[in-house]
């Protein structure tokens, strides 16, 4: 069983950069209806692996590995988590601004994205992915026991 969570809990990080790479890629191409409606479902499956890899994560912590003490006495853990949430945060801009896209994208129409905020919009996707590179150096540290503290 610590095998299989421990296999699903990769597969969301991997799923998690794969969607995050993608909307850099659609982001840095001209906009069109095709990839708007793209961008719409990668951020759902970005969400999705998110949760995924949180909710399996902390079953990890709690259920299986080394214990929960062992985690929360870990400084690469609290970075690792710390990191998590920063990303978490950072990705309430694209997905709003997805959102928002849904009603031009049903009429059929494309959304109007001005240079700028197209600009943001990767700015934050290469700041999650930044983040993402911080928590597989904090898993590593992690697994080498090192960060422990108390």
């Amino acid at each position: 069983m610590p095998a299989l969570f421990a296999s699903l809990h990769h597969l969301a990080f991997l799923a998690l950069a794969v969607s995050l790479t993608t909307q850099l890629v659609l982001l840095g191409q001209p906009l069109t209806l095709q990839n708007a409606r793209k961008l719409l479902l990668v951020d759902r499956v970005l969400g999705t692996s998110a949760l995924t890899l949180l909710v399996v994560g902390f079953i990890r912590v709690f259920h299986f590995e080394k214990g929960a003490a062992y985690y929360f006495h870990n400084g690469a853990f609290h970075g690792k988590i710390t990191l998590f949430v920063i990303a978490a945060l950072l990705s309430i801009y694209p997905t709003v601004q997805f959102l928002r896209w849904n009603k031009p994208l049903r009429e059929g129409q494309l959304p109007q994205v001005a240079d700028q905020q197209r600009r943001r919009l990767r700015l934050v996707v290469h700041a999650e992915l930044t983040a993402m590179v911080g928590m597989a150096l904090c898993a590593a540290l992690m697994a080498k026991g090192i960060g422990q503290f108390g």
